[in-house]
């Protein structure tokens, strides 16, 4: 099954009330189009990574560039996605709502805002950071949009395992921005997010699974048992807390982000477990799918604040 990609300019659901809503209105449609709780979420791993590799803070000018132009590519990638998406994401609850459907935002006026921030990320990234951060954010743009939700989303079970490359992007052109350079302590943070997402996303496959079976799109959650997704969960997140000790050896992370890794990753890995012991049993609900994907957001956040942290007053543990 493959995406279809139409320019017509007809909503699949039209409002009434489409060509009167106001500014307030529309601004807030167009905001949703950039999916912003995925933005924040990819800007927590920005500055931090930004912070470590310069091993203290880069110039602000530099930070406001990298921040905006990651923005902006992450919000384009979002509007692409729901513009390609919009025929499905009238069929599930969770996006019923979202502006293409409802109508408050036209097909033809989501494309042309999806490229407009495109090309406003690239050339903010070029001029503001470097051109490799550059590069890098339209690597991000075209791999979520063309692999991900053109390609894999529709067609395979594994779609966010590789699609979820995507969000690893930013830690990538934040080092860029510093260095100049993709270092490994940055392929090494790349790889904890590749690990960590499908421990984040596939519980939330297993709480909407009705959602996605009605779309005809197969997430694991959805299409498996949760027998199934609570073994690659508990899997993924071993090798994601794995991942992220190498940053001690490869990067030079000191006392307070080795601290936090293991803490945090031991907490991580406790929930994980209880969702496999429940889902074994056959006990698992809804309410405890949410907590692992809720803890995933938390667990990330501590990890890229530890780092940020460390630089400061966390000696280097190896190589120090």
């Amino acid at each position: 099954m493959t995406a279809a990609v139409s320019t017509t300019d007809t909503p699949l659901n039209a409002s009434p009330a489409r060509g009167s809503i106001g500014i307030s209105r529309k601004f807030k449609a167009y905001l949703a189009l950039t999916k912003p709780r995925v933005i924040e979420l990819l800007l927590v791993s920005t500055l931090p990574t930004m912070i470590f590799a310069q091993r203290g803070f880069p110039s602000i000018g530099l930070i406001l560039a990298t921040l905006v132009g990651g923005a902006f590519a992450a919000g384009s990638a979002g509007v692409f996605n729901c513009y390609i998406d919009r025929d499905i994401d009238k069929l599930m609850h969770r996006t019923e709502k979202r502006p293409l459907v409802t109508g408050e935002v036209t097909p033809r006026e989501a494309l042309v805002f999806a490229w407009i921030l495109g090309a406003a990320s690239i050339a903010i990234l070029w001029f503001g950071a470097n051109p490799l951060s550059a590069w890098l954010g339209l690597g991000a743009i075209v791999f979520y949009v063309v692999i991900y939700t053109m390609i894999l989303k529709r067609r395979t079970a594994q779609n966010i395992v590789w699609g979820g490359a995507a969000g690893c992007f930013p830690v990538l052109i934040a080092w860029a921005a510093v260095t100049n350079t993709v270092e490994w302590p940055a392929i090494v943070l790349f790889m904890v997010i590749f690990l960590w997402t499908p421990p984040h996303y596939w519980p939330l496959s297993m709480r909407y699974g009705e959602d996605y079976r009605n779309a005809n799109v197969p997430m694991l959650g959805a299409i498996a048992g949760a027998k199934v997704v609570s073994v690659q969960v508990v899997l993924y997140a071993w090798a994601m807390v794995a991942c992220s000790l190498l940053m001690v050896p490869v990067g030079g992370a000191g006392w307070v982000y080795t601290i936090v890794a293991v803490a945090a990753g031991a907490w991580f890995l406790y929930e994980s477990h209880a969702l496999y012991k429940r889902a074994q049993g056959g006990d698992v609900s809804n309410k405890g799918a949410m907590k692992v994907f809720h803890g995933s957001i938390s667990y990330l956040t501590l990890l890229f604040i530890a780092l940020a942290v460390d630089p400061f007053i966390g000696s280097a543990i190896v190589g120090g």
